[in-house]
C-alpha cells in the first residue's frame, strides 16, 4: 500500500518543461541545458489519464465467410504490364503509391493509364501539382492520351482537390505528386512530413468512402528511397517502384508492397518519343544479334520477379598501362565481378587477369544482381582473357562459390524454357536441372573447371590469319552448335 501511494504521488508530482525545445526535468532550472535558452523552463502538471469509452459501430462484425468479396474485384487499367504488377488491375478504393527518380517516365505512364482507363461509366481525374494544365495537354497530344472522360486539373491545395472529387465524381484519381499538395490547416511547407501525412490521409479516406481507386506519385531521395515519412508506405495499399536508366529505353515497374497480389511481379516498358509502351517480350533489348560469336560475351537468363529475361554479359581485357589495373563494371555488381576474377585465378588457373585492365558490362541497360549470373560473368571473363569465343546459342546459368563449385539456383526450368523459346539450343547449368525442354542440350557442370572446358581450344592468332580466318577453331564439350 505504501509503495502504491509513493508511485501515485510521484505521478502527480509537477515537472518542468522548456517551452523552446520541449526538454523536461523534475526541478526548475534558470537555463535549459538542452537548447541553452534562459528563462524558458516552466512548470506544468502531470497529464491526465484518459480512456476511450466504447462507441457505436459503423458496420456489424460478420463471419468471414459471409463477407462479400466481389467489392474487391480488380478493374483493368488498360495497360497489361501494369495490370501484371498490380495483380490484375485496380481494386475500387485501393490507393497505389508509385515512386521513381525524376525523368524516369512516371507522369507519362500515368497519363497513358488515365486515358485508357477512362470511359463513360468510369471517369478519370488527373490532378497535377508540378505542371500547368497546358503542359500536361501537350504531353497528352504527343502520346495520344486524349479522352472525353479524362478530366484534368492543376491544383496544389488539398481542399480544391477534394472539391474536384465532389464535382467530377471519378472512379480513378491520379495525383502528381503527393509532395506538391498542401493543406492550409497544417503548418509547414508542401512536401514536409506533416503535410504529406495529412494529404495522404485525406485522400485515402476519400478513396475508401467513394470506392475510388487512387494513384499517388511520390518523390524519391538521392538514395532511391521514397521521400517523406515511412508512414506513407504503411497507409497505402500498393507501393510500386519505377526504375530505369535515363540513358536506356527499358523501364521496370517493380512491386514493393501489394495487399491485393504478389510482390514478385515486374512490368517492363519501353520509353520512346511517342510515349511509353509495355513490353510483353523484352528479352530482345538485352541481346546483340551477330553472325559470328565474339570473345568475351556470354548469355544468361535472369529472373526479374517471376519473369525470365535473357541477358548478355560482355567482358574486355586489355594490357594495363598503370601499376593498379582498372576494374570497371556497368550493370553488374563490382563485388561479384571481383569474386569471379579471384575464383578464375585461383580455381580456374587463369593467371592473365591480375595484371590487365578489365571491363565488364551488360547490354541494354539491364542490371544483373542475382547470383545466377555468376557463371555467365566467369565465362565471359575467361573468354575475353583467352580471346576465344564461346559456342553460339549457349546460355550459362548458375551461382559460383569461392571454392569454385557451381551451385543450384531457383527457377532453372523456367529459365531454360525461356531460352528454348528464343532459339537457344545449349545450356550450362548446375546439377539436377529438372525437366529439360525438348530440342535443348544441357551440360551439367559441378565446378568452374568443368565449365571452362566449354571454351574451344585456342589456336594462335598468327595461325588463324595464315589459315585465312580470324575465328578460333577447336572442339568443345558442348559439341557442334548450329546457327
Amino acid at each position: 500500500m505504501a509503495a502504491r501511494t509513493a508511485r501515485s504521488s510521484a505521478k502527480d508530482r509537477p515537472s518542468y518543461r522548456c517551452t523552446e525545445c520541449g526538454w523536461t526535468t523534475v526541478k526548475w532550472l534558470g537555463r535549459c541545458p538542452e537548447c541553452q535558452a534562459w528563462g524558458t523552463v516552466e512548470e506544468f502538471g502531470a497529464p491526465a489519464v484518459r480512456t476511450t469509452a466504447p462507441g457505436r459501430v459503423s458496420t456489424a462484425a460478420l463471419p468471414i465467410g459471409q463477407v462479400d468479396g466481389r467489392q474487391a474485384t480488380a478493374r483493368s487499367t488498360g495497360v497489361d504490364e501494369l495490370d501484371r504488377v498490380l495483380g490484375g488491375g485496380l481494386v475500387p478504393g485501393a490507393v497505389v503509391l508509385i515512386a521513381g527518380e525524376p525523368g524516369v517516365g512516371k507522369s507519362t505512364l500515368l497519363l497513358d493509364v488515365a486515358a485508357k482507363a477512362a470511359s463513360e461509366e468510369h471517369r478519370t481525374l488527373y490532378v497535377t501539382g508540378e505542371e500547368s494544365a497546358s503542359q500536361v495537354r501537350l504531353r497528352a497530344d504527343r502520346i495520344g492520351a486524349i479522352d472525353d472522360h479524362l478530366y484534368l486539373a492543376a491544383e496544389t491545395d488539398l481542399a480544391a482537390v477534394l472539391g474536384h472529387l465532389d464535382s467530377v465524381k471519378p472512379s480513378l484519381l491520379i495525383l502528381d505528386s503527393v509532395q506538391t499538395v498542401a493543406s492550409p490547416e497544417i503548418d509547414g511547407a508542401p512536401g514536409g512530413m506533416a503535410q504529406v501525412r495529412e494529404v495522404a490521409g485525406a485522400l485515402i479516406r476519400a478513396s475508401k468512402e467513394r470506392g475510388m481507386a487512387t494513384l499517388l506519385v511520390g518523390h524519391v531521395t538521392k538514395d532511391g528511397a521514397i521521400a517523406g515519412p515511412r508512414l506513407l508506405e504503411h497507409l497505402v495499399d500498393v507501393v510500386l517502384s519505377f526504375e530505369g536508366d535515363r540513358h536506356a529505353r527499358l523501364r521496370l515497374v517493380r512491386g514493393v508492397k501489394n495487399r491485393y497480389g504478389a510482390t514478385d511481379e515486374v512490368g517492363c516498358f519501353e520509353l520512346h518519343d511517342e510515349g511509353i509502351t509495355g513490353l510483353a517480350d523484352p528479352s530482345g533489348l538485352f541481346l546483340t544479334r551477330r553472325a559470328e560469336p565474339v570473345p568475351g560475351t556470354c548469355l544468361t537468363v535472369t529472373l526479374e520477379g517471376r519473369r525470365p529475361l535473357v541477358a548478355e554479359v560482355q567482358a574486355l581485357t586489355v594490357d594495363s598501362q598503370i601499376p593498379s589495373p582498372r576494374r570497371t563494371t556497368s550493370g553488374l555488381e563490382t563485388s561479384r565481378v571481383s569474386m569471379m576474377l579471384a575464383v578464375l585465378e585461383q580455381r580456374g588457373r587463369i593467371s592473365a587477369l591480375g595484371k590487365r585492365d578489365i571491363y565488364s558490362a551488360t547490354v541494354g541497360g539491364v542490371k544483373l544482381s542475382e547470383p545466377a549470373a555468376d557463371l555467365a560473368v566467369a565465362l565471359a571473363l575467361a573468354s575475353a582473357a583467352s580471346d576465344t569465343p564461346l559456342p553460339k546459342n549457349l546460355v550459362a546459368i548458375g551461382e559460383v562459390g569461392l571454392a569454385g563449385e557451381v551451385r543450384r539456383v531457383t527457377g532453372v526450368q523456367r529459365r531454360l524454357a525461356e531460352a528454348a523459346r528464343l532459339g537457344f539450343t545449349h545450356a550450362l547449368v548446375p546439377g539436377d536441372p529438372g525437366k529439360v525442354p525438348s530440342g535443348m542440350r544441357v551440360l551439367e557442370v559441378a565446378d568452374i573447371g568443368e565449365a571452362l572446358r566449354v571454351l574451344p581450344k585456342r589456336v594462335p592468332r598468327e595461325n588463324r590469319r595464315r589459315a585465312g580466318s580470324d575465328s578460333p577453331a577447336g572442339e568443345s564439350p558442348v559439341g557442334p552448335v548450329q546457327a
